[in-house]
């Protein structure tokens, strides 16, 4: 990415005011990661931070500045929900046997 021809609409979405949750799709050499910008594959350097694939970081001006959720994190939680709804269907089952 050199220059504002990189960016959508003429405005990078890492050179906002404002930092934004972006997704790291690859690590590369030099301190710096591909990230997932809403669908736009963006260079970030990630030298203030520590992340592995599939983390989230917060990106601001093509520096992520912090790791605000890890891969394990931002896995599919529907196991964890299907596994949650059945434990609360056994204690019902449970509490309507004692009573």
């Amino acid at each position: 990415m050199n220059g504002p021809e990189d960016c959508t609409g003429g405005v990078c979405v890492t050179c906002s005011d404002q930092a934004l949750p972006m997704s790291v799709v690859r690590l590369l050499e030099g301190e710096l990661a591909i990230v997932d910008a809403g669908g736009v594959l963006e260079e970030v350097s990630v030298a203030l931070v520590d992340p592995a694939v599939g983390d989230t970081v917060l990106v601001h001006a093509r520096e992520a500045i912090a790791v605000i959720a890890h891969r394990s994190d931002n896995e599919d939680d529907s196991d964890a929900d299907a596994d949650s709804n059945s434990d609360n269907d056994s204690r019902k089952d449970g509490d309507e046997q004692a009573r």
